[in-house]
């Protein structure tokens, strides 16, 4: 019934299987693919034609994960798996990035890649799985995909490269990078480090790049056997050639739009000039220019780099467009800054919270809390445009991301500032790297709020014009250089290293030695951002803002944490909504208490402390009358203990009622007599001046030791 092919291999000490043919049959390309014990099914199913209008390829790839893979049952009400989680997001574009440059070109026929996680280990991380899977998928599938693609993790560990380090590794690892590419070479670079040097970096690159080559050996290996008939390879419309001809005359047009410095000016005259253009040509051959004139101005832009070193805007290679750095702009907000770097500008706010604040995370690998959030938002009009205004999308998502990778491995400890952290970075413009943008913006605007960064940080956007064996390196480029270029290569860190790596590449003829300068001029703009970012501040302020909320951290004994919570969280609440603070309490005994107000902060601690306080013989203390007998009355101090004051030390002279003297709910002075071995504390009022506290026996001891006269 079932006509299975597989091919298996040891790569970084664990077993790979590759499996097609019994599962997914009527997918045009299914591939079952297994490392450890993570397992995850990958298909592919592509159009078999083109849908009226399409003028780009419609590639949507979906990475989903059922919760049945580490046997769970989806938390929430419905339980059933929802909306892509983050993690769902961020690795359907991580399998994205490196297969769809590997399409032929004018492919236009509708896409859809679908890997899903089936088990999970909890040591073997899916990512590269599905991006295993999905690579052989396609490459069986006989769509006119040009690779296959390997992917491989590197961690970096006590000096030495690690091949897709378990997950437990990872926690001890400087480095977490995920590299994917062809036998030719790099096509994505994805990674977030602890302020690596450039070199490590690179070698980490190329250690990925030659590990996962034996993945790419087996799923040819597997094409060999199980392969479907390949797809006719789109032919250029015929007219291609002869309308490009004709178009060829309004160059110098293009050439002059381009020097246009400013981009909404170039992009009007650019639109001119199409115009013009598409006015020349009959009707019947205009449907074919949006390719030729990519071709046109593609050929501009780099032409005039190449030849003269010179960019759109002016500049040379390596300058940097001219930057601005603005700090506590907005005065009730904890920390912001307004990032402007050319035509790009990030509005970054910083917010401090509780551990109330957490964000709780329900992952395949157990459900945990993170206290440090980034939020980037892309508004149509910071490119000028009328859009749909929802929820964030992939790229918003992605490049969130990428920005909280590169702040993160700088952010203090915890248990030294145990603030939830949330940044909002708003881009009001972008021609450029935005996301580097935002880096720059979220170290700022921590900084401006207190958070005691370890070092500032800074990112930088670097491009790639190659042609044949010429090429050239840019440093911060523009959107329309990124859109042309051949390389997306952006570099995030601080004065002592790396911290953040993306790296997208169009072409498989990028070199070590390409990277490497990439690498060392991504390094130069980076000091010079942080440069300019100095202007405007150059450490943390000390202290957080005073809009935040000041946390105050206690330690109380852990057999006390029920007292201090109370029957059904009564006492908790009572110290929360009297004293207007955020308390929480952990299961070791820490108590944090967060307050605007100091005041409001140490009230809260005084009852936390008195609640666990324990009596001492022969201190004063402030209770209430909770209830009175024929005997005596009984009074709460110290939060909720209570004593017993028998009838004779009420007062000084003899009392014939309790009533006589106190009733429920007057508050009194108390002084401790004594406690016997069952815990009982026996009080008195008589001793103790009920209007100043102070202790008469104290008093009349001194007097009795003052000498004669």
């Amino acid at each position: 019934m079932f006509d299975t092919q597989r091919v298996e291999l040891t790569w970084g000490g664990r077993k790979l299987v590759l499996e097609t043919g019994k599962v997914a049959r009527q997918a045009d390309g299914a591939v079952m693919a297994t490392y450890g014990e993570t397992t995850v099914l990958c298909t592919v199913v592509g159009a078999k034609s083109v849908r009226p209008g399409i003028d780009f390829f419609p590639l949507t790839v979906n990475y989903q994960e059922k919760t049945f893979a580490a046997g769970k049952i989806p938390g929430g009400f419905f339980k059933r798996e929802g909306r892509p989680t983050e993690k769902e997001t961020l690795v359907s574009r991580l399998i994205d990035r490196p297969i769809r440059p590997l399409f032929a070109k004018g492919f236009r026929n509708e896409v859809q890649v679908i890997c899903t996680v089936l088990s999970h280990d909890l040591e073997n991380d899916p990512d590269v799985v599905a991006m295993v899977g999905a690579s052989a998928a396609l490459t069986l599938s006989g769509l006119p995909f040009f690779g296959p693609v390997g992917g491989a993790r590197v961690g970096y560990i006590d000096g030495q490269y690690v091949l897709n380090p378990l997950a437990e590794q990872l926690e001890t690892s400087a480095l977490d990078l995920v590299v994917a590419g062809t036998q030719e070479g790099v096509l994505m670079v994805e990674s977030m480090a602890r302020e690596l040097p450039e070199d490590v970096m690179l070698g980490a690159v190329m250690f990925g790049h030659r590990s996962f080559q034996p993945v790419i050996g087996a799923i040819i290996e597997l094409a060999e056997k199980a392969a479907k008939d390949p797809w006719a390879i789109p032919e250029k419309p015929a007219k291609v050639g002869e309308v490009k001809a004709k178009l060829q005359a309004f160059s110098a047009d293009f050439r002059a739009a381009y020097m246009e410095p400013l981009k909404q000016l170039r992009q009007d005259k650019v639109a001119a000039v199409k115009e013009k253009a598409l006015a020349s040509l009959p009707e019947d051959e205009r449907e074919v220019t949006e390719t030729i004139f990519k071709s046109l101005e593609s050929d501009v832009v780099r032409g005039a780099i190449l030849d003269t070193g010179r960019r759109i805007d002016g500049r040379d290679v390596r300058t940097v467009r001219p930057i601005v750095s603005e700090v506590g702009i907005l005065k009730r907000a904890h920390g912001s800054a307004l990032f402007t770097r050319g035509e790009t500008q990030a509005l970054v706010v910083t917010t401090l919270g509780t551990g109330q604040d957490e964000q709780i995370i329900d992952a395949l690998e157990g459900e945990y809390r993170e206290h440090f959030m980034l939020h980037y938002n892309f508004p149509p009009y910071s490119v000028g445009e009328a859009g749909r205004m929802g929820s964030p999308g992939r790229r918003e998502i992605g490049h969130g991301k990428l920005a909280w990778r590169a702040v993160r491995p700088l952010l203090p400890a915890k248990e030294a500032f145990p603030y939830t952290i949330r940044i909002v970075s708003e881009i009001t413009e972008s021609n450029g790297s935005s996301s580097m943008a935002t880096v720059c913006g979220s170290s700022l605007s921590m900084m401006d709020a207190g958070v005691p960064l370890l070092r500032p940080v800074a990112g930088i956007a670097m491009g790639l014009i190659k042609e044949s064996e010429r090429y050239v390196v840019l440093s911060d480029i523009l959107g329309d250089e990124d859109h042309l270029g051949d390389m997306d290569f952006k570099v995030a860190g601080t004065e002592n290293g790396v911290t953040a790596l993306q790296m997208d590449i169009k072409i498989t003829s990028i070199t070590e030695a390409i990277m490497r300068d990439a690498l060392a001029q991504a390094r130069d703009g980076r000091l010079h951002i942080l440069n300019e970012m100095a202007n405007a501040l150059t450490r943390p302020r000390e202290g957080v803002s005073s809009n935040a909320p000041r946390i105050t951290t206690i330690s109380i004994p852990k057999d006390k944490i029920r007292e201090v919570i109370g029957s059904g969280g009564k006492v908790i609440r009572e110290i929360c909504e009297v004293t207007g603070t955020k308390i929480d309490i952990e299961d070791d005994g820490t108590i944090k208490i967060a307050a605007v107000d100091i005041e409001a902060s140490q009230k809260a601690i005084d009852w936390i402390r008195g609640i666990v306080a324990e009596p001492e013989v022969g201190v004063v203390y402030n209770g209430k009358v909770v209830k009175t007998v024929a005997f005596g009355a009984f009074v709460t101090f110290l939060g909720s203990r209570d004593g017993l004051v028998h009838i004779s030390e009420l007062a000084p002279q003899r009392v014939g009622k309790v009533t006589d003297v106190v009733n429920v709910g007057d508050q009194v002075k108390v002084k401790v007599l004594g406690i016997d071995e069952r815990g009982k504390v026996r009080l008195s009022m008589k001793v103790v001046d009920q209007a100043t506290g102070k202790d008469l026996q104290e008093g009349a001891k001194a007097e009795a030791q003052q000498p004669a006269e």
